[in-house]
């Protein structure tokens, strides 16, 4: 018996030191390949933030590599584990749209009138993100707007490919859009609002629905640092953001290949830009360009890209990446010209910053009315920390102020 717990002990104590070790490789790999510049918001915050997400997921590899789960299952755990309980000024309660999971926040406080209703449609880069990781700020736009906000918890990659993640943002908001007045709210004042990979869903609903003329005519788009292409991978932002937490350059490849394919075997010609053919980039480089990004955003650190061509069999893998409903910015001028008010959020120490800049750019030359707040000293992800108690910012804060 005293062996036997010796050598419990034993192993206990070495896979403490093996976990010990591998975290700490895990945190000197990331701070040698990251930056945190001296224009972000309180860094010290975000660098505990980066050491906690790193620590966490050097624990999902292991319990990965033990059998016992997936590293992205536990990741998502961790993430959706806490739960706030009743708001007092707020009905909150979980249904079903079309097969889709929605929270639907309702205020408490009598209105006089229908109240807006806004679709809201989490970030997590299409591969995380939940109900519960966004439930802070659905029930702050809720509560701080009067409005009614549906929270809807879409299918994720990479067990669900795309299209799926937009099939269900869509359905759910057709939905609402055709029950809504048992809700309360406005079918004059339908919002769509995402934030990072959200915002690219609500990109998508919104031109989708553009030409629709037998449903109500969304009253405007709320876009907070959205990725909205996958064709260039070293515009400006890019480059001078590769290693700012809270989104690497890499990472950015990484998701939106899960999200197309379930499979991220192409990034590094995805991050070199060999995945689309050079007549097809041409053709895009109206809209997709350094070219359409201003000046000042150029200064800090960027170097012109050569193009570079691709294989048919590279192409073949990726070319939906082509598609609008999977890169908003890629949709055509009469789409463009169709859509609703617009409210953009970037970030400067963002790699998604020129996806934002260059959709402002093509909304203003299409007649469309844009609101756009940049956040000088932001990174991504900053609204969700906006009341994280000792690791919120103040940029975050303010950027969801705006947005409110």
């Amino acid at each position: 018996m005293a062996v036997a717990c010796t050598l419990l002990v034993l192993f206990f104590a070495v896979f403490v030191a093996g976990f010990i070790l591998l975290v700490m490789g895990a945190i000197n790999f990331h701070f040698s390949n990251s930056e945190i510049p001296a224009g972000v918001n309180q860094p010290i915050k975000l660098r505990i933030i980066h050491i906690i997400l790193i620590c966490t997921a050097v624990a999902g590899r292991i319990l990965e590599n033990i059998g016992i789960c997936s590293q992205v299952s536990f990741l998502r755990y961790v993430q959706g584990r806490k739960t706030l309980g009743v708001d007092p000024k707020l009905f909150i309660k979980d249904l079903w749209f079309e097969k889709v999971p929605v929270r639907i926040y309702q205020p408490q406080v009598p209105s006089a009138s229908q109240r807006r209703g806004v679709m809201f449609f989490h970030g997590g880069g299409w591969v995380f993100g939940s109900l519960e990781t966004h439930e802070k700020l659905c029930r702050w736009i809720a509560r701080e707007s009067e409005s009614v906000v549906v929270s809807v918890g879409y299918r994720l990659a990479p067990e669900h490919k795309y299209p799926a993640a937009y099939e269900d943002c869509l359905n759910a908001t057709i939905h609402f859009m055709n029950n809504i007045e048992q809700y309360g709210a406005d079918p004059a004042r339908i919002i769509v609002c995402g934030d990072s990979a959200g915002g690219n869903l609500a990109a998508a609903v919104s031109q989708t629905l553009a030409g629709r003329s037998d449903l109500p005519r969304l009253r405007a788009q709320i876009l907070i640092y959205p990725g909205l292409q996958a064709l260039d991978f070293n515009l400006p932002s890019y480059q001078q953001n590769r290693g700012v937490p809270l989104l690497f350059r890499e990472r950015a490849a990484f998701y939106v290949l899960q999200y197309l394919n379930g499979d991220a075997s192409n990034v590094e010609e995805v991050l070199e830009g060999s995945h689309i053919p050079i007549d097809i980039k041409l053709n895009y480089k109206k809209w997709v360009s350094p070219d359409n990004i201003p000046e000042k955003f150029k200064v800090r650190g960027y170097k012109p890209h050569v193009l570079l061509d691709c294989t048919t069999e590279v192409y073949e893998t990726v070319k939906r990446l082509c598609e609008p409903n999977l890169c908003p910015l890629l949709a055509e001028d009469a789409v463009v010209q169709q859509l609703p008010e617009s409210f953009i959020l970037t970030c400067e120490y963002d790699v998604l910053r020129d996806d934002g800049l260059l959709y402002k750019k093509r909304l203003e030359e299409n007649g469309v009315r844009v609101t756009w707040y940049h956040l000088e000293d932001g990174f991504h992800g900053v609204i969700n920390s906006f009341n994280s108690d000792s690791l919120s910012f103040s940029s975050g804060k303010r950027g969801l102020d705006n947005i409110v």
